[in-house]
């Protein structure tokens, strides 16, 4: 099924919505390669997210300015939650105010760009995670970055003004993680989604509930929206967070019948057939869902993050993406 928007190329790079909003685009969408936009109304403008590095997010900024008069300075930066694929590149705009959801910012606090960093810097001696890692992350520079965190918190549904624009900011988390919010603009018909969509790529739940996420994908859907920019993929329509709130129902009845059947999370996931969604990219995350279920379903604790990675290292090359 083709689920991006038919108005938009899937191409890297700025893409003009209209009346003001863009969108930033980073195929192929995989690990660290996230969306963001930009919402202007006069000499006013808001960006919705940064990039995982300096440069990226640099890129993005003079690209933004070139298009358009009202984004020469960044008033504002809304992150829709703390991966740093979506907020580190905060320090490139240090005027702006920087808005986020209050699990958002103590989130950042505790996992920043350096840890991430020094990951990368072990990876040679950790085997294959350590090259599955690497293959992930080992793109971005994030010796370039310097953590600059929200100052301006949300804990409920807020407006914001771009100059006569309202920018809604409404929290629909824990879901992929503890402060996701979507970013949504009624004047442009426009809705800027974070990671609650990874369109044409398997979601990744590290946090959960599901069903908060599936609630999520219909309060988007009940938006009067025409143009819904995801956290990673192509610019879609409402007919891609139906595809999105179909994986989140069909993978927590895969995985709820195997955690009653008595396997594990790993078991669970190399059993699972993906079906549809066999093509998504990125599907060794069906290891971090099985265990985010698991531990949602009753298991006690959750895995740490490098038994994680060693287990969907292993998914990857036993069962490696088809091109």
């Amino acid at each position: 099924m083709q689920l991006g928007h038919p108005k938009f190329a899937y191409e890297k790079g700025l893409h003009q919505i209209g009346n003001g909003a863009y969108a930033w685009l980073q195929p192929d969408g995989g690990w660290g390669w996230s969306n963001a936009g930009l919402v202007v109304d006069g000499d006013q403008s808001l960006l919705v997210d940064t990039l995982f590095d300096v440069p990226l997010t640099l890129d993005m900024l003079a690209a933004y300015k070139d298009a358009e008069k009202g984004a020469e300075k960044i008033n504002i930066v809304v992150n829709t939650h703390h991966n740093g694929d979506h907020c580190n590149g905060n320090c490139c705009c240090p005027d702006a105010q920087i808005i986020a959801h209050r699990a958002t910012a103590e989130h950042m606090q505790a996992e920043p760009p350096e840890m991430m960093q020094s990951f990368l810097d072990a990876a040679p001696d950790l085997g294959d995670m350590g090259k599955y890692f690497t293959s992930c992350f080992g793109p971005f520079d994030f010796k370039s970055v310097t953590q600059k965190l929200p100052d301006t918190l949300i804990d409920t549904q807020t407006i914001v003004k771009v100059g006569d624009k309202d920018v809604h900011l409404i929290p629909v988390g824990p879901a992929h993680t503890p402060g996701d919010t979507l970013a949504y603009v009624p004047a442009d018909r426009t809705v800027y989604t974070g990671d609650i969509l990874f369109i044409g790529g398997h979601p990744i739940i590290w946090e959960g509930p599901v069903q908060n996420w599936i609630d999520a994908c219909d309060r988007i859907i009940d938006m009067d929206v025409e143009t819904i920019v995801p956290g990673h993929g192509p610019i879609t329509t409402k007919a891609g967070v139906e595809e999105v709130r179909h994986y989140m129902v069909t993978m927590r009845n895969e995985a709820r019948a195997r955690y009653e059947a008595g396997m594990t999370y790993k078991e669970a996931a190399f059993d699972i057939a993906l079906g549809v969604f066999d093509d998504w990219g990125d599907r060794e995350r069906i290891v971090i869902n099985c265990a985010t279920m698991f531990h949602e379903f009753g298991a006690e604790g959750k895995p740490d993050i490098t038994e994680l990675f060693t287990a969907m290292a292993e998914y990857a090359a036993a069962r490696p993406q088809k091109d």
